[in-house]
């Protein structure tokens, strides 16, 4: 009864995040904001871009804090994926890169059902999983661009709303982990019951979104 106490809520999550997300609306005039406006504008888009809005990459760092669920082995991670998104992001924008959505999109979806697996299946987390999550941060860069290109960058502030959307970005992921610590790591960590629990059925029901996305959008 406990177990099904904790994962009914959880599976009540995952499938109302859909109804919560939305395209992203640049509703205001920016000629008429000033700089540091702007800026706060563009923190505001990159952090709801992760919450509420960013439901594939919300379970993404969810994955990541499962596995250890404590505060320094995911903020390693995350940092790694920031770093990461951060480049493709910016090259992107820049024009550098430009790899269709249709390629991307699927490959993200693959990224957050390659991490639920790795959870159930190994024992501990392993050092090499850090430049794995940089190789998978590099891929959801070019998602925000998607996001982000669709919106535009203002001409005369183009860097420094690239860098608060980035930034947006990492305060919506480190909300995730907060959130997950409040609710799981706080006094479910390094408890022998955990990875039954707790890990395994939440990577499945991870997995199998991630699945159903992969297939979704490959059509």
């Amino acid at each position: 009864m406990r177990a099904i106490r904790l994962y009914l809520p959880l599976t009540a999550a995952l499938l109302l995040l859909p109804l919560l997300a939305g395209a992203h609306v640049l509703d205001v005039d920016l000629s008429k904001l000033s700089r540091t406006d702007i800026f706060f504008t563009y923190l505001q888009l990159g952090y709801t871009h992760i919450l509420p809005l960013g439901i594939d990459h919300v379970l993404f760092v969810l994955s990541l804090y499962l596995l250890e669920p404590r505060l320094k082995p995911v903020l390693w991670q995350a940092t790694a994926f920031t770093v990461a998104h951060s480049i493709t992001l910016g090259l992107a924008m820049y024009g550098v890169v430009s790899p269709p959505a249709s390629l991307i999109e699927p490959l993200i979806a693959l990224s957050i059902l390659f991490v639920a697996i790795e959870n159930i299946v190994v024992e501990r987390l392993n050092p090499w999983r850090i430049v794995v999550v940089f190789g998978f941060g590099l891929l959801h860069g070019l998602g925000f661009a998607g996001a982000l290109t669709g919106l535009g960058l203002p001409p005369n502030m183009f860097a420094e709303s690239l860098v608060a959307f980035n930034i947006g970005v990492e305060l919506g992921q480190i909300s995730v982990i907060l959130l997950a610590w409040l609710l799981i790591g706080r006094w479910a960590a390094g408890k022998p019951w955990y990875k039954r629990r707790i890990l395994v059925p939440a990577s499945v029901l991870i997995a199998l979104l991630a699945a159903y996305w992969t297939f979704e959008r490959l059509s």
